[in-house]
């Protein structure tokens, strides 16, 4: 049977202005980062993607390198999109990124205009798009001109290929620097995409909440759960099917210091006071002031989606839990 979404899937999301845009995004994106790759079950992809969406999770987020391998999770999301899901295009936020190794080659990696314009018609063939809704930039280039991989998402939006343009993992200053260029060119940059968490604060002291605030930026946080540590995974031991176990390159055992357990279990406590578990209280943290516009969330499963939109309906903190938080990470 074809699929069919809830018709409820409205009713419980928020949904959050992006910057000074008309473009609005739900509290909780879809990341296909992990899970999402050749290795992995596809009916098990499928499921999780429709509950995302039977939710008023309408963001989808990728980029042309995720997968393993490189390229697979944009395959296996087009396969998604044409076994249903695409039926509802219009609903749906689609996101795809350039800048990280992709090819072999000069052209395969960073910032330059050739491999940006090449890299996004890669992706749109993978997904059977012709177009994706934001296309970022994925890291800044020390080597590139700004001035030429701003012109590139200029070219991507103004070809139709791209409807608004995004950078992700640019500190404050270069953010600041991109808006400027992008907006000389009347192209529509409304979003930054970068880690934050209870445990990873760089954005705060880098400038990027700032500018994004001053300037009507959109942010949009991925790892707000720090690659699994600010969730109950580790509070009994280190299982082997977990990132620690599996001794992936995101999270290694050195990072599970006492120290850090000690901040997790206080964390754990604190989190179960107010009702929601770990996790919740870690995601409702990163949109805690409405400065994040929306946090990027991974799963393994559709459980995990499921008690992850417990929090669109709790995401206010008292300020003692706040100087709490901040007093168990020593700050």
């Amino acid at each position: 049977m074809p699929y069919q979404p809830k018709p409820s899937r409205y009713e419980s999301m928020r949904y959050q202005r992006c910057g000074a845009s008309g473009l609005k995004l739900p509290l909780l994106s879809l990341g296909l980062w992990h899970n999402f790759g050749t290795r992995d079950d596809y009916a098990n992809m499928q499921a999780m993607c429709a509950l995302a969406f039977d939710n008023g999770i309408t963001h989808f987020d990728l980029a042309n390198n995720y997968g393993p391998e490189p390229g697979s999770a944009e395959e296996n999301f087009g396969r998604i999109l044409r076994d249903g899901l695409g039926s509802y295009r219009d609903e749906l936020i689609i996101s795809t990124k350039a800048g990280y190794t992709m090819w072999d080659g000069p052209y395969g990696d960073w910032g330059s205009r050739k491999y940006l314009l090449a890299s996004l018609d890669q992706s749109l063939k993978r997904m059977g798009l012709d177009y994706v809704d934001i296309f970022y930039h994925h890291r800044m280039d020390p080597d590139t001109p700004l001035e030429e991989s701003m012109g590139a998402l200029d070219t991507a939006v103004k070809s139709g290929k791209a409807l608004y343009a995004g950078v992700s993992n640019y500190d404050g200053a270069h953010t600041l620097k991109a808006m400027e260029l992008l907006r000389s060119m009347n192209c529509p940059f409304v979003i930054n995409q970068s880690r934050y968490s209870i445990f990873d604060r760089h954005i705060e002291a880098n400038g990027l909440k700032q500018v994004a605030s001053e300037r009507g930026l959109g942010i949009i946080a991925f790892s707000p759960l720090a690659q699994g540590l600010l969730t109950e995974r580790y509070l009994g031991g280190i299982a082997q099917d977990s990132r620690i176990g599996k001794n992936g390159p995101f999270l290694r055992a050195e990072q599970l210091s006492q120290e850090k357990l000690a901040q997790i279990r206080d964390l754990d406590a604190l989190a179960k006071a107010r009702g929601q578990s770990l996790a919740q209280m870690a995601l409702s943290w990163v949109l805690k002031d409405g400065e994040v516009t929306s946090v990027l969330i991974g799963a393994s499963k559709p459980a995990q989606i499921e008690e992850n939109l417990g929090i669109v309906t709790k995401t206010a903190f008292a300020a003692e839990e706040l100087e709490a938080i901040d007093r168990i990470c020593g700050l």
